[in-house]
């Protein structure tokens, strides 16, 4: 294995490693709170989303 693969097999390790470790740390999505996805550009207020939070929280 040269050099190069060994690179490239320990950015996917990692990639992957951390892609898990968020899964794991993340709570659940609730997507009762979630807007509809037909709702996607209608105008209707996002409300699951860390951007539609209020600045107190």
């Amino acid at each position: 294995m040269t050099q190069q693969n060994g690179l490239r097999a320990l950015f996917w390790a990692c990639l992957i490693g951390f892609l898990a470790w968020d899964y794991l740390q993340s709570p659940p999505v609730d997507l009762r709170y979630e807007a509809p996805l037909i709702a996607a550009g209608s105008g209707q207020a996002a409300q699951g989303g860390h951007c539609s939070m209020p600045a107190g929280k």
